[in-house]
């Protein structure tokens, strides 16, 4: 028995191009809607697709042509009290805190989501899906495929933050036994 997940990173948005802390309904760009309308998914077709309840990640699923269940484990990390800002707007107003963030990013912005708690949130739905011997995508984003991967790999989770997780990026996981990362595309 072989389970094939594959996660893709939502597509471009305006915050992830000037820098920011992402609002959920934030859609995607001009842009990122051009790329995600004109990328293709690798590998065999899924048996099953879920997508962050993000505007962003839903217009991702629409563009690649993908109907997807919405499920709240995928949602974006929770940004707090810097929800909808840029970091230009969070620099302005708590350049300290801003720069405890840039040092430590993993422990979340002021009154968000840690990224371990990220990683806690997707470890019971991870675990759900050893005993699916079929194709799997998910729809979602940066954060939560890092958390993702550090779940599935027993890793820290600080570690996943020097992993490039790049709109319409592909990560590859595949579980026999145990997790492994089959490849990162994008």
């Amino acid at each position: 028995m072989a389970t094939r997940l594959v996660l893709i990173c939502a597509g471009g948005t305006r915050s992830m191009r000037a820098g920011g802390f992402p609002d959920p309904a934030e859609p995607l760009d001009e842009g990122g809607r051009a790329k995600a309308g004109a990328a293709k998914l690798d590998g065999p077709k899924p048996a099953s697709v879920w997508t962050s309840p993000n505007t962003a990640a839903r217009e991702t699923a629409i563009a690649l042509g993908l109907a997807a269940t919405p499920s709240e484990v995928l949602r974006d990390i929770d940004h707090g009290a810097w929800t909808g800002l840029s970091f230009e707007a969070v620099h302005t107003l708590a350049p300290e805190a801003l720069a405890a963030w840039l040092m430590a990013p993993e422990d979340g912005a002021p009154n968000g989501e840690t990224l371990a708690a990220v990683a806690q949130r997707v470890e019971p739905w991870l675990r759900s899906l050893e005993r699916i011997d079929q194709p799997i995508v998910a729809i979602t984003h940066a954060s939560v495929i890092r958390a993702t991967i550090a779940t599935a790999l027993s890793i820290p989770v600080a570690a996943t933050l020097r992993i490039d997780i790049a709109p319409l990026s592909q990560t590859i996981l595949s579980f026999n036994r145990v997790w492994r990362l089959q490849a990162l595309r994008g």
